[in-house]
């Protein structure tokens, strides 16, 4: 049976094949046949976690559109305030962009040449290991 009644309203809860298998498994220690008492416990229960189902899927569709209308509601808001004010001067804007690029030539430069100063390190540093690995060795003559 996957209806149950609801006593408070008299309405028919529809009842999950999962909270119907819950409930429906034998409880702990329970060795004697079940009773028309414990047959209404589980009823009880199932309507009770459909409830509880039923509420937080409904709470949880009730802030997910809130929080959606929120979003769209401050992306308005915002892009109405940009077209309505004049924050952003187009010469400014174009300055900045002058000025980002001056920037990123000159850190790219500097990066090339650390680069570069590290690599001639390396070699030579590379080059004295080897001199001393191949010296021979004066002592054994």
């Amino acid at each position: 049976m996957n209806d149950d009644k609801d006593k408070n309203n008299g309405e028919i809860i529809p009842v999950s094949p999962e909270t119907n298998d819950l409930v429906e498994q034998p409880m702990v220690g329970q060795d004697e046949p079940m009773v028309e008492q414990d047959e209404q416990i589980k009823t009880e229960t199932k309507a009770l976690v459909e409830a509880i189902n039923k509420r937080a899927q409904l709470e949880i569709s009730n802030a997910q559109t809130i929080t959606q209308e929120a979003y769209l509601n401050a992306v308005r808001n915002a892009r109405e305030a940009l077209e309505q004010s004049e924050l952003f001067d187009p010469q400014k804007i174009e300055d900045s962009v002058a000025t980002i690029q001056q920037d990123m030539a000159e850190n790219w430069q500097k990066t090339v040449t650390e680069i570069t100063d590290f690599g001639d390190r390396l070699q030579e540093a590379a080059t004295a290991a080897w001199e001393i690995l191949t010296r021979k060795d004066d002592s054994s003559s």
